[in-house]
């Protein structure tokens, strides 16, 4: 099999994971079901996933951390958000 082919496939499907849930918070408007530290912590690891794809120079690594960085942006702002607005 083509790496390649192999990496557009496990970029799509990761990426794909994350779309009901930001569909789910964009919809609702909240995120309390959501751990802070699991968002903070996936956000970390898929930004450092991006530089390794990009100091390798591999579209399938950059394109799918990016859309998947940018998911993860949607669900940090609900959750942070959220978090403000419990403690009024």
């Amino acid at each position: 099999m083509d790496t390649e082919l192999l990496g557009y496939a496990a970029g799509i499907l990761t990426t794909i994971a994350f779309i009901p849930q930001a569909i789910q918070m964009i919809r609702t408007r909240q995120a309390r079901d959501i751990s802070m530290t699991w968002a903070v912590t996936m956000t970390a690891g898929v930004f450092l996933w991006l530089c390794y794809g990009i100091m390798k120079q591999s579209f399938p690594m950059i394109s799918a951390n990016s859309i998947t960085l940018l998911l993860l942006f949607i669900i940090l702002f609900f959750k942070i958000r959220d978090q403000g607005n419990s403690n009024s």
